[in-house]
């Protein structure tokens, strides 16, 4: 199997339109494609699954153990003949300034996958070289293959960038040079993003983006000069499970709770779960013959009304949650829980409901109009829980422009929450057996969160563990 990362100097150059075009184009050449996203990110992994049809799985090199990252590629690339791996943000940028843990570099290295350079060249001319010498040279166990140059303003602009890059010492090889084009601009709304679901790609978009690289790429030398990669032996988390009967887990899924790893479904379902796909938007109860839910995020805010006027769904996860039914809530799925989209505080600092939720939580979220939130986060349980025992460490992301207005104490705390080794204090909110934080945790941070939750639900259930 042929791989390549696509990275890029910065955010913005061109990684997303660059990247849906070579899976757009390979998929026209009739090969199949797997699809990849380095870092936490959810967005980015919606547009590649329209594009291929297939789950764009995660690759985290800070939140996941690197055999883990290595595992979950190998086993999400088998029987494709292409993997494309978007990078995040700039090759080298990650954690901090001092290393490149959690960055696109990282996991290029970690899979010894091929890196292929987007230049934005909007404005420059020869100093693109420099750029480009200077990634090259930065870190020597990279394998820098090519320079895509994005952006490019005329066939005279394109003349002179060949021209400086064949000016360096080593040159790379200049594999195409995108022209300037608004019709491939992927628009920013909500939150200065918009989702798959929020903004299908038409189909024309895509055949204009795939004719585009296929004008302007030079794909046949990609794909002859790219090393194959050999197979990656996998191993099942958990041997056996499979003869068990599984624990079905309902697990919401739809425009507005659409951001969920897909690793950590993966790994529920080796744990032994049973994932059952429901709408809080369009169903009106729980699927039958559940034991557990799992809401993930996404934008509740945005389908707040619909959330809100579907009064037998909100009832049957109050009853399933006040019947000790384990429930497991990140961001969106949290705010969900809570008594609903709030507006603004009135004199006694409480935030007037706009919209009603589910309302186990005693609060009501503010949304903002800045980010609240957003960056790598740690969590240490400290006491027993659905996600397992106290003292248990994961790692995930957080990223929301909402706040609550000030969890009640009576409502128990179940996390620490670090940020880069910095205390930021309790979090992680239990009410029975429902654990509900604003952080997205990534399950292979830590190989006992999928099998902890699945013994949970048989144990809510009646059921025991083969």
């Amino acid at each position: 199997m042929i791989s390549f990362v696509i990275a890029a100097p910065q955010s913005g150059s061109g990684k997303t339109t660059v990247t849906l075009g070579l899976m757009a184009a390979f998929m026209g050449r009739g090969l199949s494609v797997a699809p990849f996203k380095v870092g936490p990110d959810f967005i980015d992994p919606g547009y590649h699954r329209t594009v291929t049809g297939h789950p764009s799985v995660n690759l985290d090199g800070w939140m996941c153990h690197p055999a883990f990252v290595r595992e979950s590629f190998a086993r999400h690339c088998a029987g494709s003949d292409v993997a494309v791996i978007e990078g995040v943000m700039g090759l080298f940028d990650g954690v901090s300034g001092a290393c490149d843990d959690g960055s696109t570099a990282q996991v290029a290295r970690l899979l010894g996958v091929p890196v292929i350079l987007v230049v934005d060249a909007g404005r420059q001319a020869r100093s693109a070289a420099a750029l480009v010498k200077g990634f090259a040279e930065f870190d020597p166990q990279l394998n820098l293959i090519g320079v895509i140059f994005n952006n490019v303003g005329s066939d005279n602009h394109a003349r002179i960038l060949r021209e400086a890059l064949a000016s360096l010492s080593n040159p790379l090889s200049v594999l195409g040079c995108i022209p300037r084009d608004q019709q491939l601009k992927i628009p920013s709304r909500h939150l200065g993003l918009v989702t798959a679901e929020d903004n299908p790609l038409t189909p024309e978009f895509l055949e204009h983006l795939a004719q585009v690289i296929e004008r302007n790429l030079d794909l046949d030398r990609m794909l002859a000069e790219a090393p194959v990669s050999p197979p990656v032996e996998t191993h099942c988390a958990i041997p056996g499970v499979e003869s068990a009967r599984a624990a079905k887990i309902a697990v919401a899924r739809d425009a507005a709770f659409c951001f969920v790893y897909d690793d950590n479904l993966r790994l529920l379902r080796e744990a032994g779960a049973e994932i059952v796909l429901f709408s809080p938007l369009a169903d009106q109860i729980l699927p039958v013959g559940i034991a557990g839910i799992y809401l993930p995020g996404g934008y509740p805010e945005l389908f707040a009304e619909t959330l809100s006027d579907n009064e037998t769904m909100k009832v049957s996860i109050r009853a399933a949650i006040e019947d000790g039914m384990p429930v497991y809530a990140e961001c969106g799925g949290f705010i969900y829980l809570t008594r609903g989209i709030g507006g603004a505080l009135n004199a006694a600092t409480e935030s007037t409901v706009l919209r009603e939720f589910v309302g186990v939580f005693p609060v009501t979220p503010l949304m903002l109009p800045r980010r609240k939130a957003l960056g790598y986060r740690e969590v240490e349980l400290t006491t027993n829980s659905i996600l397992g025992p106290a003292g248990t460490v994961a790692r995930g992301h957080e990223f929301h422009y909402s706040e609550i207005d000030g969890m009640p104490e009576k409502i128990r705390r179940g996390y620490r929450v670090r940020k880069q080794g910095v205390d930021l204090g309790e979090e992680g909110y239990l009410y029975k057996n429902c654990l509900a934080s604003y952080v997205h945790l990534h399950f292979g941070s830590n190989p006992g969160l999928a099998p902890a939750f699945v013994s949970a639900c048989r144990a809510a259930a009646g059921e025991t563990a083969p």
